[in-house]
């Protein structure tokens, strides 16, 4: 699967908003992602998961720039992405299925906090991207 022009185009440009607020994304993702999908908060015993708390901000803003850092090389989001599909396959072992968990909520924090812009293009774009995203985080898994 790979992303055509227009899409990538929608990907960069959207991009450039949600950079700004990487850490207001990034938590509200990841607090959508343990209420929805109770059982991601396995993978993090350790964590104060309470509403805002600094632990949820602080990893909800790497988990953003992990997507920043996909959409930089979006030619080669593999690439961008080994050292973290290894450390979540080999060393985290998170299910592979909770990818598809972030992603949807992700999705979902977007197209509240950018309404006018999370048209139907960029929703399919954003889907098609994330797929590829959460592709590359479990292809070491096989």
């Amino acid at each position: 699967m790979s992303l055509t022009r227009a899409e990538r185009t929608i990907i960069v440009s959207m991009w450039s908003k949600i950079s700004t607020q990487t850490d207001v994304i990034g938590t509200e993702t990841l607090e959508r992602l343990f209420s929805c999908y109770p059982q991601a908060k396995t993978y993090f015993p350790h964590f104060d998961l309470h509403t805002g708390s600094a632990q949820l901000r602080a990893h909800g803003s790497k988990v953003v720039a992990a997507v920043g850092d996909a959409v930089k090389s979006i030619d080669n989001v593999a690439s961008a992405l080994s050292k973290l599909s290894e450390l979540h396959a080999y060393v985290l072992r998170v299910d592979p299925v909770n990818f598809k968990f972030l992603s949807h909520c992700l999705l979902v924090t977007l197209a509240s906090h950018f309404p006018a812009d999370f048209t139907a293009d960029a929703h399919a774009a954003w889907d098609k991207f994330l797929s590829i995203v959460s592709g590359v985080l479990t292809e070491k898994y096989r």
